[in-house]
């Protein structure tokens, strides 16, 4: 394990099962409770440094992760399914000896933690976070008549393929329901734009065809769902049905928030994240 100091905090690689090595930075490695953040696409472990302040001023070792082909992470030629970026994740928790955290997925991200909930049975999760998540589908099927058209998401393949800064300026443009600074918009762009191409457009392929539906009834964990209800790329109804789907969840609208949730309505967002996790007695919403 390649470790180095990265400001302030520990970042090293770890070897997935077909020894693509994956960037992960530890924040707090001796906090009292530990929280995973799993980001979205296209983007990277970044998109998380307005929650993570928050999160160490209550002793939470925070630890987070580029996947595969975005980030610091390698670019591998294979292995942007579901099942793998699953197993991606389950690498680091048992390498890493990480037992009773809280598990929290955006986006894509969202979608890939729910397949490790069913495909290694929660192994170690305590609780769960599904953020503006893409679930049961990015797309539209017979379970999630809400999501993109295949037709829009095969056009967003096309242009990545010829000009994928502008598939990037446009899905930022669509990203958030409020207006932020252009610095802002400039910087999150720049995440983006260092996915690697490859990662970029197969984990695309993996949005538009993948369906976490039927993974669901795994979940028997504490869930909180949180979810803007402005929402244009997973919309609310989508969280709804998340809700209808996972017993113990709870839903937590973000009024007015677009997709990047997280930042559109920042201080809500944290202020529900970590009342959440401090929660030792949760009930169920409607």
């Amino acid at each position: 394990m390649n470790t180095m100091r990265k400001k302030g905090v520990l970042m090293f690689y770890i070897q997935s099962n077909d020894c693509t090595k994956l960037a992960v930075y530890d924040y707090n490695p001796h906090g009292s409770r530990t929280i995973i953040l799993v980001h979205g696409w296209p983007l990277s472990h970044k998109m998380f440094e307005y929650q993570i302040p928050t999160l160490l001023q209550y002793d939470y070792r925070i630890v987070t992760m580029d996947i595969r082909g975005f980030g610091q992470s390698d670019e591998s030629t294979c292995g942007y399914d579901y099942n793998q970026l699953a197993t991606d994740l389950f690498s680091i928790i048992h390498q890493m000896n990480l037992y009773n955290f809280a598990l929290l997925g955006f986006s894509m991200g969202g979608a890939i933690v729910t397949r490790y909930m069913c495909l290694y049975q929660g192994y170690g999760v305590s609780k769960l976070c599904l953020l503006d998540a893409a679930v049961p589908t990015y797309c539209q099927s017979p379970q999630n008549p809400y999501g993109q058209s295949v037709q829009d998401t095969d056009k967003l393949i096309q242009l990545g393929y010829h000009d994928r800064p502008k598939l990037n300026q446009y899905f930022g443009s669509i990203f958030f329901a409020k207006k932020h600074s252009h610095p802002f918009m400039n910087w999150l762009q720049g995440i983006s734009d260092d996915a690697s191409g490859l990662g970029q457009m197969q984990t695309l392929f993996s949005l538009r065809d993948e369906n976490v539906f039927c993974d669901l009834q795994s979940i028997q964990v504490p869930t909180a769902i949180f979810h803007g209800t402005k929402d244009q790329i997973c919309r609310f109804e989508m969280a709804e049905i998340m809700h209808q789907n996972i017993s113990s969840s709870q839903l937590f609208p973000l009024k007015d928030a677009g997709h990047g949730a997280f930042y559109d309505n920042l201080e809500e967002f944290n202020n529900l994240l970590i009342h959440f996790l401090d929660d030792n007695n949760e009930k169920q919403t409607t």
